[in-house]
């Protein structure tokens, strides 16, 4: 799908991709590194959704599922209060152009199974299973500090 995002966020902009770096790439690189090292759990690079007003909601929504955790799509539906949109809410959730920034892994089907990721399904398995053992390490950290 990276052509197709790459075009509608060149349409979005009114502009076109130039290679280079930027302050915001560099912070994004940065950010990225300790997130896959496990010491960053909230991203603080400066995002900009380029979608539909509905594509944008589903977005936002995906910011406040929190690291460590999962959400359903019709969990999703509920936030963006569209209960009866579950196609739209996946389709808008697959075509996020800002996976891992904007946490689109942590959505799974209403059974628990992995569902649907543009990096593939192992990739995701990946990313739950990071966010889940640094989540709990960093529970059991904060846990032994009040039990002694």
């Amino acid at each position: 799908m990276r052509s197709t995002i790459d075009a509608r966020i060149q349409r979005g902009l009114g502009a076109t991709f130039e290679k280079g770096f930027s302050r915001t790439i560099e912070m994004a690189q940065e950010q990225l590194t300790r997130y896959f090292e496990g010491t960053l759990t909230e991203f603080s690079v400066p995002i900009r959704f380029i979608g539909t007003p509905f594509q944008c909601a589903v977005w936002e929504a995906l910011l406040h599922i929190p690291y460590g955790h999962t959400s359903t799509y019709t969990e999703l539906t509920a936030r963006v209060s569209r209960p009866e949109a579950i196609r739209a809410v996946a389709s808008a959730n697959g075509a996020n152009a800002l996976s891992i920034l904007v946490p689109c892994h942590r959505v799974i089907g209403s059974t628990g199974e992995l569902v649907g990721y543009a990096g593939g399904l192992r990739a995701k398995r990946h990313l739950l299973q990071l966010e889940a053992e640094k989540a709990r390490t960093t529970f059991d950290l904060f846990s032994n500090q009040h039990s002694t």
